[in-house]
């Protein structure tokens, strides 16, 4: 486990219990329960982790300690949404006639 900055609000263990509940249950950061912990703070600590490859190695360790019994090639956890501007979805442009022929850069 990488050494942390400050003392940390949650423990690691408590941390791993929330990752794997998210993991198995699916949910959202926010919809995480309260028990666990800030979802905000665990996410950071995530976060973090995910960039310097902590995730990486625990997931592997917890494979060869028998621990966990799947195969992780990537892990990837998000519940977000991409809106697509309106004018991308084919909605009804509000300007008014284009004129046809030449543009001016020929």
């Amino acid at each position: 486990m990488p050494i942390p900055r400050k003392p940390p609000e949650i423990s690691n263990y408590q941390f791993l219990c929330a990752l794997l509940y998210i993991i198995e249950n699916g949910c959202k950061w926010r919809a995480l329960p309260k028990k666990y912990g800030k979802w905000h703070t665990i996410y950071m600590r995530f976060n973090r982790w995910s960039k310097n490859g902590t995730i990486k190695r625990i997931f592997e360790k917890m494979q060869e300690l028998n621990i966990i019994d799947v195969r992780t090639d990537t892990l990837c956890i998000d519940s977000t949404s991409i809106k697509v501007h309106p004018d991308a979805a084919g909605a009804r442009k509000s300007s008014g006639e284009q004129s046809i022929g030449r543009s001016k850069g020929g």
